[in-house]
């Protein structure tokens, strides 16, 4: 299990995915975390160790996430599966599109961890954890465009694997949303 924590952790504090700049219509994708080929330079899939992270390249941009507000009235649900089965006590994280972000999800995505997200940003993200069933409910959201990230270990194959969709949520709008591969 510590094998995947890299995976989990990035995945809740996340700040925001930008991987797809948002658009004016409302738009959901799913991004699967496939194979990847990394450098030398770059930290193994099975990290786990803080020395194992790499460093941030994108600093934290305070004026972005100041036009953003914290709290609100959406609310997310859903479920988590991988192989068709339910992804219990998994981290589900609600993160606002931003530029800071963008890099820590491509990076998980591609297995690689990253430095922990700066706190301010993590005031913004929104996290849960799965249950049983692999449901998950996020209250308190504000308006705007999100990302909504899941990890963990495929039941099949073992593989961590993170899935992010990105959403568009009005005021005291519900959504539900299916992370799944």
């Amino acid at each position: 299990m510590k094998r995947y924590f890299p995976l989990v952790f990035a995945a809740l504090v996340l700040a925001g995915c930008e991987v797809v700049p948002p658009a004016p219509t409302e738009r959901i994708e799913v991004i699967e975390r496939g194979e990847t080929r990394r450098n030398a330079s770059q930290a193994p899939r099975d990290a786990t160790s803080e020395t194992a992270r790499v460093t941030r390249e994108v600093a934290f941009p305070e004026a972005e996430y100041a036009r953003l507000d914290k709290q609100g009235t959406a609310v997310v649900s859903g479920r988590l599966t991988l192989s068709g089965r339910p992804v219990t006590n998994a981290g589900i994280s609600v993160a606002p599109v931003t530029r800071y972000a963008a890099e820590a999800a491509e990076k998980a995505l591609a297995g690689i961890a990253v430095e922990p997200a700066d706190p301010r940003a993590r005031a913004y993200t929104h996290t849960t954890r799965t249950d049983g069933g692999g449901h998950f409910r996020v209250t308190g959201i504000p308006a705007g465009e999100f990302y909504v990230s899941g990890a963990g270990a495929d039941p099949v194959t073992g593989d961590p694997r993170v899935v992010i969709r990105q959403i568009s949520l009005g005021n005291g709008q519900h959504r539900e949303v299916t992370l799944s591969r």
